[in-house]
């Protein structure tokens, strides 16, 4: 039985880190480099060695899965945990009582999260003299690794650090002042740099009086203590903690393992990062009232409603520009490019809802603005704030035939007649369009309402098939930790099945992406 355990154990970390991608690995690489030496930690290529590297040191074992727990929280591969029984929440109140990274540790690692390409090299060419000749720092948690490694950054030396952050981000600085307010902690140990007590170093927990037996131990550390859970033991069975409750107190080795069919096995990519400080913004662009031949878009209020419903419940700030014309809408997007608020924000979503034309919306004025245009205002180059984060764009939009529906249908064209059985326009190429509509970058995904050449429904009381079926999704798959793209299949799904009265109008969405990861909007 316990081999079956043990081996459960470890196909449990191996499906862990098939879901992590490099710069994850070099997450957790950094966040341990208290606790593994540096020789080990330069021989890790994959998460597992990671593991096997904690498993020798007695930190990580079947029955105490927490310091990965940890390590998955805060690299913020919250859809991991489930892995090995936790939830965000769990880990939270457990870190008060069982944190292993370090305080120091945990603000380097936030700060590298916070530099751009742009601010590494401004800080790379600052102090190139200082740095080995030959590396080619490309990251901020390279700098930072190769700054401690010159005896330049440490807890008690910081200040290029604060030299760097004065010159990129008066926010980043903020951090390192945060965790200078606090005196630093000194305990040293076999396996682990810092104790997994709480607050070492936070004066307020000191003030306690119940707490001075463990500072007591604490300065005077020593090989009597060279277990963290003995002193963790200690710690509990003091009185000030006796009214800890249940759930909290347990440690992880009272924590499932986790249902392993929750996510297959087989996932191999990694995801993307949603549990910063803002989730994100979405950007709403709802067209209803034209100029000229263009139609009313009746219907489409209520696609606005339930679109900025879900988002807001996803935890976006949603922002919702009416009737706006191609200029404006131009204008718009300038302006978001180059905010500020995208660097501390997950990700970026945009949802327009207008008439279109092959690759093309329509402003209410009548004018075209390109699909790809509209997307390119936020590549890495023109809006380096969102480099790597997913941009989402959603297009409920007709991009071919013109046609007229029945009054309780309409379509989202520029024209009034009726449609044929053939709605399919003849000189479109779908697959080419779609291709040359996304940017030539990653981290871009484009859901459009039809494939090129179609049509697109809208009921004028209901809204339009697409939207309502991206929102009804939305709702049910993300408590279930879909990735966007499933979420999207079944889209797909749901607008295939749904025809007119008659079952002669049909509709198929397409999405189009160069997401690098999976995207898992957290469970609000």
């Amino acid at each position: 039985m316990d081999d079956d355990d043990g081996v459960k154990f470890r196909q449990t970390l191996l499906a862990i880190d098939e879901n992590l991608g490099k710069e994850d690995v070099d997450a957790m690489k950094f966040l341990c480099s208290d606790f593994i030496s540096t020789k080990h930690l330069e021989a890790v290529e994959t998460a597992h060695d990671i593991f096997q590297l904690l498993i020798n040191r007695n930190v990580l074992s079947k029955e105490d899965t927490f310091i990965v727990a940890e390590l998955l929280y805060r690299i913020k591969c919250n859809f991991l945990l489930q892995k090995i029984g936790y939830t965000p929440k769990k880990v939270e109140d457990n870190l008060f009582r069982m944190r292993n990274v370090s305080a120091y540790r945990q603000m380097l690692y936030e700060i590298s999260e916070g530099l751009t390409e742009d601010d590494v090299k401004t800080a790379t060419f600052l102090f190139r003299e200082h740095l080995p000749k030959k590396q080619c720092i490309t990251s901020g948690l390279e700098l930072l690794t190769s700054l401690e490694k010159q005896d330049l950054l440490a807890e008690d030396k910081l200040e290029i650090l604060e030299t760097i952050c004065d010159k990129v981000s008066p926010e980043l600085r903020n951090k390192v002042d945060r965790f200078k307010e606090k005196p630093a902690s000194h305990i040293e140990n076999k396996g682990i740099g810092h104790s997994s007590l709480p607050g070492f170093g936070d004066v307020s927990l000191w003030g306690d009086p119940l707490l001075y037996p463990v500072k007591k131990l604490v300065d005077s550390y020593s090989e009597e203590f060279g277990s963290l859970r003995e002193l963790n033991t200690v710690y509990n069975s003091l009185p000030a903690n006796q009214d800890v409750k249940t759930g909290i107190a347990s440690g992880p080795s009272e924590q499932p393992m986790g249902d392993e069919k929750s996510k297959p096995a087989t996932e191999k990519s990694a995801c993307y990062k949603m549990d910063g400080l803002h989730r994100g913004s979405c950007l709403i662009f709802n067209n209803v009232d034209f100029k000229g031949d263009l139609r009313p878009r009746l219907g489409s209020e209520k696609d606005a409603e339930d679109l900025e419903s879900v988002f807001r419940w996803l935890g976006l700030e949603v922002i919702k520009y009416n009737d706006t014309t191609a200029i404006e809408m131009e204008n718009h997007l300038n302006q978001w490019q180059t905010s500020e608020k995208w660097k501390d924000m997950d990700c970026l979503v945009c949802c327009i809802l207008s008439h279109g034309e092959s690759g093309k919306i329509f402003g209410t004025d009548g004018g075209l603005i390109s699909i790809r245009k509209i997307m390119s205002y936020f590549t890495a180059k023109k809006c380096p704030q969102l480099a790597k984060k997913p941009k989402l764009f959603f297009i409920q939009a007709c991009q071919g035939e013109k046609t007229q529906q029945p009054f309780h249908l309409e379509t989202d064209d520029t024209y009034c007649v009726h449609l044929n059985e053939d709605a399919q326009s003849s000189g479109s190429f779908p697959s080419q369009q779609m291709a040359s509509s996304i940017p030539e970058e990653a981290d871009f995904l484009l859901g459009m309402a039809t494939v090129d050449g179609y049509l697109s429904f809208r009921h004028i009381h209901q809204g339009t098939w697409y939207i309502q079926a991206l929102c009804d999704k939305l709702r049910t798959l993300v408590p279930r930790g879909e990735d966007i793209l499933s979420i999207l299949t079944e889209v797909n799904a749901d607008v295939s099945r749904r025809a007119d009265a008659l079952g002669q109008k049909k509709q198929m969405p397409q999405p189009a992406y160069t997401l690098r990861k999976k995207l898992i909007f957290p469970i609000p």
